[in-house]
């Protein structure tokens, strides 16, 4: 498993002077605060539209929010780029599209988008009419991922395949890849050491991989799962997170 993780570190704040007289960015921070009260509790994420903000709103807005442990990407006809501030469970979103840019404030364990993309660009699980003769581990893999995704259903555990602990030839592995294929969304997580999760091309088949300090992979997994955990804020980050903005908010409260 991986071997460290990271700790909370607030940013350094700018005298409480100028966030009050940025009365956009100071607006969307107790927006924040206030959906940080309900996030995680299971209804839609809020989401706080940034597109009314003046360019000196937003500079002091990423600044207090600045780059938290996660971040990702969607390609596809257009890009998403998602970051999660160091307040864990407050992302920032940028959707681009051919002729407008939509930018928010999501509050909840994930960006919906992550689930939402993964699920919508995926097919239907089949598993392969011809299993080449080289092929020696991976089909008993594909059946055990098989059976699981017959049964699955939103909000059950994670199904973990610990590929690192299989004897697995160079083909076992390109036909692996080869059946899953890539999906349109790539997550970089540094909480726990370096972790890639990818999608597949199958629902609710995810894939992460870890790596050490010297990019070396630990650990190389298959996840049947909405959203593998190592992307995902917990209850008890969401509440930690209130209060540190909390925090920033009382020292807005003094100019």
């Amino acid at each position: 498993m991986p071997l460290h993780m990271s700790t909370f570190n607030l940013p350094p704040l700018p005298k409480p002077e100028p966030i009050a007289a940025n009365k956009g960015a100071e607006a969307v921070l107790k927006a924040v605060y206030a959906a940080l009260a309900t996030a995680g509790t299971g209804g839609p994420n809020p989401r706080i539209d940034l597109s009314g903000l003046d360019g000196d709103d937003r500079t002091l807005l990423s600044q207090i929010l600045s780059e938290g442990e996660v971040s990702a990407r969607i390609d596809g006809q257009s890009t998403v780029l998602i970051q999660e501030s160091v307040f864990a469970g407050v992302w920032r979103v940028v959707e681009g599209g051919p002729d407008t840019v939509q930018e928010y404030v999501e509050i909840g364990v994930a960006p919906t988008l992550l689930t939402m993309v993964s699920r919508e660009r995926a097919h239907a699980w089949q598993f392969p009419d011809v299993v080449p003769d080289e092929v020696t581990n991976a089909a008993s893999i594909l059946t055990e991922i098989g059976e699981h995704l017959a049964t699955w259903q939103h909000g059950q555990p994670s199904h973990v395949v610990n590929l690192t602990l299989l004897p697995l030839s160079p083909p076992d592995v390109a036909f692996l890849d080869q059946v899953l294929g890539w999906g349109a969304v790539t997550i970089l997580s540094r909480g726990y050491g370096n972790c890639r999760v990818t999608t597949t091309n199958v629902p609710y088949c995810w894939r992460a991989v870890y790596f050490n300090s010297e990019d070396t992979m630990i650990l190389n997994t298959i996840e049947v799962t909405d959203l593998p955990n190592v992307v995902c804020a917990a209850p008890d980050d969401l509440r930690d997170s209130r209060e540190r903005l909390h925090d920033v908010l009382n020292w807005v409260a003094i100019a």
